[in-house]
């Protein structure tokens, strides 16, 4: 395991409440793991309190990372380790030119341009083009949101966790970014990735089911969307878009016998 979360809770600013509790699940190295789950779930909060921002501190439970205990480090001290997060919203860094915005990250500074001319390629834009243009409002939200993976890449992180990478995006432009997740993988970094979407989730090795700021299940990815699928009431959804192809996962009798399940709970 790269990452483990054991019985990790993390209330409000306030202390009044908790956010997310008990949550437990390991991501292995070399693995795309998504954590999905509706809107307001907490997938996001829990990728706060793995990169350790202020204000998302554990009230329990521990991280470890490559099996050392990082729940008392800061940011800095996990970004040292290699864990790094993309946020939503692209970084708003106008009047920087997209080299110099690779740069910044980039530990080996005696081939900067080449490395980020790689960080471009895997995203699918063109060093030619881009390497000198101005980061500014003539940059669509997919342009942003490629510079901004592009400069995570060219970190090198062990760990990247991605917070909702579809959001914004089409369809054709998301079944791009999946082929870029693919080739993240191939560097030998691991992808912890948080959505809301199922078709973007399908990429995944692995998953986990937040609902309601509590873990469901962890399991391989089919498994914990089918779970998903029930506890949202998707049936059909999931059986038109997800299931039913030539490459199913789950026969017809298991599909239901899972809805029947979450529905008797």
């Amino acid at each position: 395991m790269l990452l483990e979360l054991k019985d990790v809770t993390v209330p409000t600013f306030d202390k009044k409440h908790i956010i997310i509790e008990d949550i437990s699940f390991g991501v292995i190295e070399g693995s795309i793991h998504a954590i999905i789950g509706p809107n307001g779930s907490g997938k996001s909060s829990l990728a706060y309190a793995i990169m350790g921002l202020p204000n998302y501190e554990l009230s329990k439970g521990k991280i470890l990372f490559n099996g050392e205990d990082i729940t008392d480090l800061g940011v800095t001290e996990r970004a040292k380790l290699g864990i790094t997060l993309a946020w939503q919203e692209p970084a708003r860094i106008d009047g920087l030119s997209v080299l110099k915005y690779l740069s910044l990250g980039i530990k080996n500074k005696s081939n900067i341009k080449e490395q980020a001319v790689e960080a471009l390629n895997i995203v699918n834009l063109n060093p030619n083009k881009y390497l000198n243009r101005r980061i500014d409002e003539t940059l669509s939200g997919g342009e942003r949101k490629r510079i901004e993976l592009a400069a995570t890449i060219a970190m090198r992180p062990k760990l990247i966790m991605l917070d909702e990478p579809d959001s914004g995006l089409d369809m054709i432009v998301i079944e791009d970014f999946l082929h870029i997740f693919n080739k993240i993988r191939k560097l030998n970094m691991t992808i912890l990735l948080i959505t809301h979407r199922e078709d973007i989730g399908m990429v995944a090795d692995y998953g986990t089911l937040l609902w309601q700021g509590k873990s469901l299940i962890t399991d391989k990815f089919p498994e914990v969307m089918l779970h998903f699928c029930a506890k949202a009431g998707l049936k059909d959804f999931c059986k038109r878009t997800l299931f039913q192809n030539d490459n199913a996962c789950f026969g017809e009798d298991y599909i239901d016998k899972i809805f029947r399940e979450e529905g008797e709970q």
